[in-house]
């Protein structure tokens, strides 16, 4: 005899078995970040200036202290239910670079996004001089190339002075801060969100990224 609580269970039970796998068995779907990337904390839409690995060894990233200075949690979404970092206690010179470590599962390939459906390999970090070519890539400014044009500069801002940064000529928009700065698989460095308007005649300031590195005690990739 079958009581009605048992033929119940049954139903259901043939019942998931028709449905198919991918319903059934339901999971998240996997975040990949890559520099280039728009994450988001507090409202705050910052882009990704590389992907690194902390003094640990934990995945981690690397995004502008001017746009997320006083952020502790990051998501891949704008609606902020995706958590995907925390950020680290780490000190940089003028707090103008933020390092935050990724969460387990959270895909962080050594890459940049170059927003035409293709990624640029980095392989490691290095530096450049007056002269040598630099490329970005911005969320807002997609890739542009140009020249480095200065180097070893000192700039005052409201947090204090900031040294030993670079300049480059590249014409890029407004809130790109942070973004990624490279030539080929090499980083170079990360848009500090000083000048920069393409309306005002382009160029902006850079912080080497092996300075970067230096103080967070991070290496790439």
């Amino acid at each position: 005899m079958i009581f009605p609580r048992t033929r119940a269970l049954i139903a259901l039970t043939g019942l998931l078995a028709l449905l198919p796998a991918s319903v059934a068995h339901a999971r998240p779907a996997a975040v990949s970040i890559s520099g280039g990337d728009v994450i988001w904390g507090s409202g705050t839409g910052c882009t990704v200036g590389f992907n690194v690995h902390d003094r640990r060894g934990q995945p981690a990233l690397l995004i502008a202290g001017r746009c997320g200075a006083w952020v502790t949690d990051w998501y891949a979404d704008r609606a902020l239910t995706q958590h995907i970092a925390t950020t680290a206690p780490v000190e940089f010179p003028g707090n103008e670079t933020v390092l935050a470590v990724y969460d387990p599962g959270v895909a962080a390939p050594s890459t940049v996004n170059l927003h035409d459906g293709t990624f640029q390999t980095i392989t490691g970090a290095g530096d450049r001089t007056v002269g040598d070519r630099i490329t970005t890539a911005g969320s807002r400014s997609g890739v542009r190339t140009g020249t480095i044009i200065a180097v070893g500069l000192a700039v005052n801002t409201p947090e204090g002075t900031l040294t030993g940064l670079s300049q480059t000529d590249i014409c890029r928009e407004p809130r790109d801060d942070g973004d990624s700065l490279f030539d080929g698989t090499t980083a170079l460095g990360l848009a500090i969100g000083l000048t920069g308007d393409c309306g005002a005649g382009g160029g902006f300031l850079f912080r080497p990224v092996t300075a970067v590195l230096a103080a967070a005690g991070a290496r790439l990739p």
